[in-house]
């Protein structure tokens, strides 16, 4: 595919260019890149590791990202609750492209094992042989705690016509709730939203859209009622015995939405 020889155009000049650089240990790249999977809509996903800690200072991490390309623009990552990762656009060809900037120390502490493209002295393959990936996996008694609070106060915001706000949560429960639990019953890596129409079941995604709404009263509690019905049978298909269901809460909040309806 001619976007893969793109990807692998920019990476083979990131990779020659890091191979003279003693700071650096080796570059990795994970993602889509893991598997062969890249299609014409992927970004590049590196993994930069360094013999000290670059994560964290902007100033040098812009320094290795204007190397590999005509960097268009950059930010770093602290909307996800990762400052070490610098988010790039690039030109000639436009490429997203993030970099995760760290130490030898810190990938051992990874969500996948990625593609080795600069392993010096085979340092970064020894971490993977003698180490183990986890990707973060939600937490059920977590999600139990917060939801019927979250579905309470969303229709608080239904009834005071707040519907942007409603909008909103119905995305934010699509992406922390209803998302990673359908990842978990299909047996992926709970990614929020990331390709469910394509890794989960057809049925599965039917309900999803269920979830949409328009800006209009009617719609937005359809789809909210719509994110009820998927969570409870969600829990019910997922949840061990040792999850403490708030069943008082769940009956109060759910008369009171017949009552906002």
């Amino acid at each position: 595919m001619e976007k893969q020889t793109i990807f692998q155009q920019f990476a083979d000049r990131v990779t020659g260019i890091l191979s003279e650089d003693d700071f650096v240990v080796g570059l990795a790249a994970g993602g889509s890149w893991i598997g062969g999977k890249l299609d014409e809509y992927s970004d590049i996903d590196f993994v930069l590791v360094t013999k000290e800690v670059i994560g964290k200072n902007k100033e040098k991490m812009m320094g290795y990202a204007r190397q590999f390309g005509r960097l268009l623009n950059a930010f770093t990552g602290e909307h996800v609750g990762e400052p070490r990762l610098l988010i790039c656009l690039y030109d000639d060809p436009l490429l997203h492209v993030d970099i995760k900037f760290v130490t030898v120390e810190e990938f051992r502490q990874r969500v996948e094992d990625p593609v080795l493209l600069l392993d010096k002295g085979g340092v970064l393959q020894e971490v993977i042989a003698s180490t183990t990936a986890h990707f973060p996996q939600p937490e059920y008694q977590w999600i139990e705690d917060r939801f019927w609070i979250w579905v309470h106060y969303t229709l608080l915001k239904v009834g005071r016509g707040e519907y942007f706000e409603v909008l909103e949560s119905l995305g934010y429960m699509r992406n922390v709730v209803l998302g990673p639990l359908l990842h978990i019953r299909n047996g992926n890596e709970p990614r929020r939203m990331r390709k469910v129409e394509m890794l989960c079941k057809a049925e599965e995604v039917e309900m999803l859209k269920g979830t949409l709404a328009g800006y209009d009263k009617d719609e937005l509690l359809a789809g909210l009622r719509q994110v009820v019905r998927m969570y409870r049978e969600l829990r019910a298909s997922l949840y061990p015995e040792e999850v403490e269901l708030h069943r008082e809460s769940e009956e109060r909040v759910m008369k009171y939405f017949d009552s906002i309806s």
